[in-house]
């Protein structure tokens, strides 16, 4: 029996022959996936480094993870990035059925919360400042720093990702380049999820 006889007819545009030549979306979506992985050693190093140097001797009789990450702004950082990746998905859907304002209200929502949580990881930062918890003082704080400078800079990016694709979906439409771009920045931001589902283990 053929393959095509075990095929629901509802399904059966999924399994219709593509024209010769290579699905240009496809291709290019497998390239970011390749920058994501070589993205994935980076972060794996990073919180490699953290969790060595997550000791009072590394702490060279200074603050330690407990010292320096408070669980309920921990908690209320992981709610704004999460929220910010559920208003991506949502802006997904409206693509499926082609709504464009669906996309730019799930875009725009996904920036607002994203500056949310930079903004309270930045009163954070400085508050961690104001009583001496520099990257200087330790050998832990250096990897603290690192990792969550490292993870800041990756969602300043997404925002300003996100802000481009709102001109260009606004402007273009749903073409096969804003398309494209608008899958890889969704895998951009899903990773930012996979990245912050680490640190929380790492909180005392």
């Amino acid at each position: 029996m053929s393959q095509e006889a075990y095929i629901k007819p509802a399904h059966a545009v999924l399994w219709q022959s593509h024209p010769p030549g290579h699905d240009v979306i496809s291709t290019k979506t497998l390239g970011f996936w390749l920058y994501l992985l070589s993205d994935s050693m980076i972060v794996s190093s990073l919180f490699a480094s953290y969790l060595v140097l997550n000791h009072r001797v590394n702490a060279a009789a200074g603050p330690t993870a407990g010292m320096v990450v408070h669980p309920v702004v921990a908690f209320f950082e992981t709610v704004l990035l999460f929220s910010g990746i559920l208003a991506y998905g949502f802006a997904m859907v409206g693509l499926k059925r082609g709504d464009k304002k669906a996309v730019l209200s799930g875009l725009a929502s996904a920036i607002i919360l994203a500056v949310g949580f930079l903004v309270i990881e930045g009163v954070d930062f400085a508050g961690l400042a104001g009583h001496g918890m520099v990257p200087e003082r330790s050998g832990f704080l250096s990897a603290f720093y690192a990792l969550v400078l490292y993870h800041g800079a990756h969602l300043v990016f997404a925002i300003l990702w996100t802000l481009v694709m709102i001109v260009q979906v606004a402007r273009e439409g749903f073409t096969e380049n804003v398309v494209y771009r608008l899958l890889n920045l969704k895998l951009f931001w899903f990773f930012r999820k996979r990245f912050n589902n680490y640190t929380l283990p790492l909180i005392p």
